[in-house]
């Protein structure tokens, strides 16, 4: 469990917009969580879909020794993601599991264990992976494959897994009518 009262100045949250709307239910969800954090702790708020990545070629096998060192948003996202303590990966439930965007972030990370003089493994072991979701019923086992993706990838990088905030709406803004979800909210990231 993290203490977040204590040691939190060296605390930097790195919050990950992967839905394809703006200030929808995920996004007001993770807002309102991230409220709670003390003021000490540093917030970097990016909007995958504002930052495209290209797509995800797997070179690992094609004896090029190593994938070159990422540009333009690839690059940006590499640095914010090795910025950061912990990522929070705020993805709404699209066909069980993380959104497209959300999904292309992790799957450059096969890439960015493989740049020569990044260290991205290492440094990801240090970190902690959290998720936060929002699905349009009451009952959340539909977002366990979403929950079970991003636990897993913590767990190949050996990264702490702070677990998942999950909360019920379907229309924009009706979030706040999900009263156990808000209330979750307040202690989430307290672990």
């Amino acid at each position: 469990m993290i203490d977040m009262a204590e040691g939190a100045t060296g605390r930097r949250f790195l919050f990950l917009l992967a839905s394809t709307r703006s200030e929808g239910n995920t996004e007001l969800l993770t807002r309102r969580a991230a409220e709670q954090l003390p003021a000490a702790v540093e917030q970097r708020w990016l909007r995958l879909g504002e930052l495209p990545l290209p797509p995800f070629t797997d070179l690992r096998h094609e004896g090029q020794g190593g994938y070159p060192q990422p540009e333009g948003h690839a690059r940006t996202l590499l640095e914010a993601t090795l910025w950061a303590t912990d990522l929070v990966i705020a993805s709404p439930l699209y066909w069980y599991s993380v959104s497209a965007d959300a999904k292309l972030y992790l799957d450059h990370w096969v890439s960015w264990m493989r740049v020569p003089g990044v260290e991205f493994k290492p440094s990801m072991a240090a970190k902690t992976l959290w998720g936060v979701s929002v699905l349009t019923t009451e009952d959340h086992a539909p977002a366990d494959p979403l929950v079970a993706t991003l636990r897993l990838s913590a767990e190949y990088l050996k990264m702490r897994w702070g677990g998942a905030l999950l909360g019920t709406a379907n229309k924009p803004g009706q979030i706040g009518e999900d009263l156990g979800a808000l209330e979750r909210a307040k202690t989430f990231f307290a672990g």
